[in-house]
């Protein structure tokens, strides 16, 4: 994830105008949707991200009683856990017009911003 664009993100939950929301779709519960799914696919990348650089500290003889701690991977979850989380970010997203979605059984992209008659 790029990391001016995280930089950007809100560290903490902040109240919104559920009209903001509802407006690109015209629909709150397709505008949640959206989100929903965006923030889904934010979290499985950053955990794939996340497993992909603690596979290295993986060792095959440990066992609960000989974990020990490393710095390096101390350091690593230290920075994910600072990130903004998921769902932040979706909104943001979504507020600024960077998602790109369409509904089911539409043949045309629907523009977002439009909402859908």
């Amino acid at each position: 994830m790029d990391q001016n664009k995280l930089k950007k993100v809100p560290g903490n939950t902040i109240t919104r105008d559920v009209k903001d929301l509802a407006a690109p779709t015209g629909n709150i519960y397709e505008s949640v949707v959206i989100m929903y799914k965006r923030a889904n696919q934010i979290a499985a990348a950053e955990k794939k991200e996340l497993d992909k650089k603690l596979e290295d500290f993986r060792n095959d003889r440990d066992t609960m009683e000989e974990v020990f701690e490393n710095k390096e991977q101390i350091e690593i979850s230290k920075y994910y856990e600072r990130q903004p989380k998921p769902d932040l970010i979706a909104i943001k997203e979504f507020l600024e017009g960077e998602l790109t979605y369409r509904f089911a059984g539409e043949d045309e992209k629907q523009p977002q911003g439009q909402p859908k008659e």
